[in-house]
């Protein structure tokens, strides 16, 4: 599996191995979930979604099939909402244009 590298793609990732738990910081909220609450992921290169226990989150954007593969490492620590001005930038690698996590009810 390919795994991303913090300095190349709009996610971070941990160093030291697996992360404990993943923030997802919205602009105006923010969200920590233990990975011991993970269930799974699926997507592909344009959208994926990450479920929880208690939450799904889903992720918009471009060149996704790298976070799935962090995702199924569980070394992703972070995702975060890009601000409005980014949404609309053209990157060549991957990029997330959007975010949004859901309450499972």
């Amino acid at each position: 599996m390919v795994s991303a590298r913090a300095s190349d793609f709009p996610w971070e990732v941990s160093d030291d191995g697996r992360a404990t738990s993943l923030t997802v910081r919205l602009r105006h909220q923010q969200f920590v979930f233990p990975w011991s609450l993970f269930l799974f992921a699926e997507g592909n290169d344009s959208s994926v979604r990450v479920v929880f226990h208690t939450h799904v989150i889903s992720v918009q954007g471009a060149g996704l099939t790298f976070l799935l593969s962090d995702l199924a490492a569980q070394v992703v620590s972070a995702l975060i909402e890009p601000g409005r001005p980014a949404k609309f930038t053209a990157s060549a690698g991957p990029s997330i244009a959007g975010l949004s996590v859901i309450e499972n009810k």
